[in-house]
C-alpha cells in the first residue's frame, strides 16, 4: 500500500507538471495557475513520503502489508531535499556574507551597499531582511529620475519579501527538477515577480521612467548569485523584455489576492498525511 501511496502522489505530479502550457490570462491568473504548479507536485510528494516514513517499514495498514522498498525510497527522496536544501542555503549563506563586505552608502534615506564594478546591477539581496546592493556603475550612468525609479522598483521587492519567499520556491524547484517544465514555471514566477514589483514601482514613480530604466539596467549576466537575490535586470530570457514594458506601458492592472480554489487546491497536497491514523 505505502509503494502505490508512493507511485499515486508521483503520478499526480507528473501529469499535473505536463499540464503547463504557454502562459494566458491575466497577471493574477497566470500568477496563481503557476505558483500552483510549481508549489503542490513538491509538496504532495514530501507529504506522501513524511506519511510512508512515519508508518514505518512494517505494520498493517488496510488490510495490506508494506515492505521496505516504499520506506526506502522515502528515504532517498527526503536525503535529495535535505542535501538540495543545504545546498541553497549555503550558497544564500556565502552570497549574504560576500554582500556584507561592501561599503556602506546612502541613497538618500536609504541604506545600500556598493558594489565596486562598472556594470549597471541593483538588486535586494538577503532573506525576511535583505538588503540593498548597488553597483558603481549604476549610480554613475543613471540621472537622478531614472535612479528613484529603479530604487522604488526593488522596494517592491522588499514589500513582497521576494528574497525569502522565493529562496523556499528556489528550494521546491530544486529538488524536483526532474518534473516536467520545472524551468518553464520557474521563468514564468520570475517574470511575474518582477511584473509585480513594476506595477507597485508604478502606483509611485512615472512607469515611463521604469520602462526606460528598465531598457538602460537589463543585464546579461547576474552578478550576485540568484539564490537570495531579486534584481532589476530580471534573469528571465530576453525575449520577455518587451512583455515587462508593455505592462508597464498598458494601464497598471488591478492587485487581487490569492483566491480561496488556490488554497484549496494547496490543501490538497497534505491529504496523505490523512492516512497515517489509520495505519496500524
Amino acid at each position: 500500500m505505502h509503494l502505490i501511496m508512493v507511485f499515486v502522489a508521483l503520478s499526480s505530479a507528473w501529469y499535473l507538471r505536463l499540464k503547463w502550457s504557454c502562459p494566458h490570462g491575466s497577471w493574477s491568473e497566470r500568477w496563481q495557475r503557476a505558483l500552483l504548479l510549481l508549489l503542490f507536485p513538491p509538496l504532495l510528494l514530501m507529504m506522501t513520503v513524511a506519511s510512508v516514513l512515519c508508518m514505518g517499514p512494517k505494520g498493517h495498514m488496510v488490510g495490506f502489508w508494506d515492505g521496505w522498498l516504499s520506506h526506502s525510497v522515502a528515504l532517498v527522496f527526503f536525503g535529495w531535499a535535505g542535501v538540495s536544501y543545504l545546498k541553497l542555503a549555503i550558497q544564500g549563506y556565502r552570497s549574504v556574507q560576500q554582500v556584507r563586505t561592501y561599503p556602506e552608502i546612502n541613497l538618500g534615506d536609504k541604506p545600500a551597499r556598493l558594489l565596486n564594478t562598472p556594470g549597471l546591477f541593483i538588486a535586494q539581496v538577503g532573506f525576511w531582511q535583505p538588503e540593498l546592493i548597488v553597483s558603481q556603475g549604476l549610480l554613475q550612468t543613471l540621472d537622478r529620475s531614472h535612479l528613484e525609479a529603479v530604487l522604488v522598483h526593488e522596494q517592491g521587492h522588499y514589500h513582497y519579501r521576494d528574497t525569502f519567499w522565493f529562496f523556499w520556491f528556489g528550494w521546491l524547484r530544486a529538488y524536483t527538477a526532474w518534473l516536467p517544465n520545472t524551468e518553464a514555471l520557474w521563468e514564468e514566477l520570475l517574470l511575474l515577480r518582477e511584473l509585480r514589483a513594476d506595477r507597485w514601482a508604478a502606483t509611485q514613480v512615472d512607469s515611463l521612467l521604469l520602462a526606460e530604466s528598465l531598457l538602460l539596467v537589463v543585464s546579461e549576466k547576474p552578478m550576485v548569485s540568484e539564490v537570495v537575490c531579486a534584481a532589476f535586470s530580471c534573469v528571465v530570457p530576453r525575449n520577455r523584455l518587451l512583455e515587462r514594458i508593455e505592462a508597464l506601458l498598458a494601464e497598471p492592472a488591478e492587485a487581487h489576492q490569492l483566491s480561496l480554489w488556490f488554497w484549496m487546491g494547496l490543501l490538497l497536497a497534505i491529504l496523505p498525511l490523512l492516512t497515517v491514523p489509520f495505519h496500524t
